[in-house]
């Protein structure tokens, strides 16, 4: 089983930039697509990107353009690059890992918030 823990999060301006991290353990980090999905206040879950083990990075419409998705295999490290930042794009956003179609664990979630 692999354990996540984000990082990262926080306030920030309209129009400023975040960038979160997720650090994974306890499992073969390259084997997993990892993702990045957000839950705003009311809403349902949503996915943001995901990146396969090889690095291709996947994106919600909502988000492409703004931010990015990368890994290092090395350091069972996911990043997720965030840019250009509105308030729509608040919201409490956890880290993912799948394999074989299946989300085989979350992480605890990290809070952005963007408000001036």
């Amino acid at each position: 089983q692999v354990q996540l823990v984000e990082s990262g999060g926080g306030l920030v301006q309209p129009g400023g930039s975040l960038r979160l991290s997720c650090a994974a353990s306890g499992s073969i980090f390259r084997i997993y697509i990892m993702g990045w999905y957000r839950q705003a206040p009311g809403k349902q879950r949503e996915l943001v990107a995901t990146i396969t083990g090889g690095g291709r990075p996947n994106y919600a419409d909502s988000v492409k353009g703004r931010f990015t998705i990368s890994r290092d295999n090395a350091k069972n490290t996911v990043f997720l690059q965030m840019n250009s930042l509105n308030a729509e794009d608040t919201a409490v956003y956890y880290c993912s890992a799948s394999a074989d179609g299946f989300t085989v664990s979350w992480g605890q979630g990290t809070q952005v918030t963007v408000s001036s």
